[in-house]
């Protein structure tokens, strides 16, 4: 997968969660990251339930607004994909690193690792 479609998918998804509208413009994206995002979308629900029950300091809506869509693509990617679990954390955190602060990355690894562990015990049905 190329870096750009997890970046581009990130922008679709921001742009969908400042605007709170039920649809999203995918028109300017590759398929790749129309898919991912999406995906995200579609299991919206049981993704941020998924967050929140391992991120108890911090409610979803008080994240910053692109590490909670960060988290919400990498967690679609661990729920339904068969990506390394090392590989969906590295990328989120490149991710963090590149558009949001500089403690972003940590905070995001150490969310994803709880929500990885919680994720790959669960059953998830293809998406």
């Amino acid at each position: 997968m190329r870096e750009t479609d997890r970046a581009d998918a990130l922008g679709v998804l921001y742009a969908h969660d400042v605007t709170g509208t039920g649809d999203i413009d995918t028109s300017d994206v590759s398929a790749r990251a129309a898919h991912l995002a999406s995906g995200v979308i579609e299991h919206l629900d049981r993704i941020d339930e998924l967050i929140a029950s391992v991120s108890a300091s911090w409610r979803i809506e008080r994240m910053a607004v692109v590490d909670r869509n960060i988290l919400r693509l990498a967690t679609w990617e661990l729920l339904f994909t068969d990506l390394s679990k090392a590989v969906v954390i590295n990328e989120a955190v490149e991710l963090a690193k590149a558009y949001s602060t500089a403690g972003s990355g940590a905070f995001i690894n150490g969310v994803l690792d709880t929500v990885a562990s919680h994720a790959r015990d669960s059953t998830a049905p293809d998406a």
